[in-house]
């Protein structure tokens, strides 16, 4: 009689989900996210340090009112997200965004609905597009074919801006005062870019002996913080930054838009925090740049800055007319260590540890030869060793 074997019916797999974190800043969204938070955001073409926060974070999911990838230009974030295995619901539409924070949510990764939990059941809210990896990979090849339309209007736009922009270069008295003195020293520009962690680890020799003046750029501030050092001056519009960082004791200037709006000065008056408030058409970082030249830096070391095409339009910017221009005006004085970490890599060879080791040895051996109170200690060591080994065979086998 044959044996029916029983067919097991698969077990439902859990859809994930956590509390709810919702912002439509990313960045600075991150800074509330604990391990298995749904992130709720309204952000077109997610950026790589985006992304690479969430990861970090380790977020269950990402749920999106915008499209994290247009295919504008081939943004990396939604690529990084797939590769790390975290659903990502795509155009949940901007009814997400009045999700209250601390919700429970779960989201369905092969339908892409978006669920709110709470006593015993859940109710669909929303409804995305599941983004695929291969997707994804697609997308990006497409955005990779069209980027020489992008870089000539990029370059078109820059032009336009330096008209608009040119007192970045031309207009320094207007720079905002600072306590600490710059002239003559080493300065350390530090921006929460691509590789900024590497980079800022492959300095530390350099900070340790020159001791450079440390100057975070918005959550550059964190990033010297993480990396045990303190912030001398923080720059931005602090948006981004930890309420740590603003209480480290670092001297704070708010860039304010131009016209003279800065919304980060509410947060530090709030603190009962005193800043200067720098209104500039360029971005945090090249000011940061421009102050530390204009104040007589001897050099200027920028670690994180945005450079290329991709990382400007990560910021949102339709062209790079300040960055240009303050790279001209700081050129003679700055290094920029973007990939320093990636340049050289020291490596401890087997026949060079073996030389330090011999040599370890013949210097001890050297040493109990010519000293005499050594070499009797070792005699006298080496003589109850045997003793004991002597006596330890005598009362096992019963003869001397």
């Amino acid at each position: 009689m044959m044996l029916r074997r029983r067919r097991r019916t698969p077990e439902p797999v859990a859809s994930p989900g956590g509390p709810a974190r919702v912002d439509r800043r990313t960045k600075r969204l991150l800074s509330r996210m604990d391990p298995g938070d749904v992130a709720v955001i309204s952000h077109r073409d997610i950026d790589r340090i985006s992304a690479e926060g969430l990861v970090r974070r380790k977020a269950a999911a990402v749920v999106n009112a915008d499209s994290s990838i247009t295919g504008r230009y081939p943004n990396l974030g939604p690529l990084l997200l797939c590769s790390a295995g975290i659903p990502v619901i795509d155009e949940a539409g901007e009814g997400v965004m009045a999700i209250p924070e601390g919700s429970l949510l779960e989201v369905d990764p092969g339908s892409g609905a978006v669920f709110v939990v709470g006593d015993g059941a859940r109710h669909e809210i929303a409804r995305g597009r599941v983004l695929t990896l291969t997707e994804v990979e697609q997308r990006l090849d497409r955005a990779k074919q069209g980027i020489a339309a992008h870089i000539e209007a990029f370059a078109e736009n820059t032009m336009d801006f330096i008209r608009a922009e040119r007192d970045v270069l031309l207009e320094a008295a207007r720079l905002p005062r600072v306590r600490t003195d710059l002239h003559g020293r080493h300065v350390l520009v530090v921006v929460r870019g691509y590789d900024y962690r590497e980079d800022l680890a492959a300095l530390r020799a350099y900070i340790r002996e020159v001791r450079p003046v440390l100057i975070g750029v918005d959550g550059g501030a964190d990033a010297l913080l993480d990396a045990g050092y303190k912030p001398d001056i923080i720059i931005g519009d602090m948006d981004s930054v930890t309420t740590e960082a603003l209480l480290s004791g670092a001297e704070l200037i708010v860039h304010a838009y131009q016209g003279g709006r800065a919304p980060g000065l509410e947060r530090l008056t709030a603190l009962g925090l005193r800043a200067e408030v720098f209104e500039a058409a360029g971005t945090s970082e090249d000011i940061a740049m421009l102050l530390a030249y204009e104040r007589g830096a001897e050099l200027i070391v920028a670690v994180g800055t945005h450079t290329n095409l991709v990382e400007l339009m990560d910021k949102g910017r339709r062209g790079m007319a300040s960055t240009f221009l303050t790279r001209l005006r700081v050129g003679q004085v700055l290094v920029d260590a973007k990939g320093v970490s990636r340049l050289y890599r020291g490596s401890v060879r087997r026949r060079d540890l073996a030389l330090l080791v011999a040599v370890a040895v013949l210097t001890m051996t050297v040493a109990i030869w010519i000293s005499e109170p050594l070499r009797l200690t070792i005699d006298l060591l080496w003589t109850q060793v045997t003793t004991f080994l002597f006596d330890l065979r005598h009362s096992l086998f019963g003869f001397a």
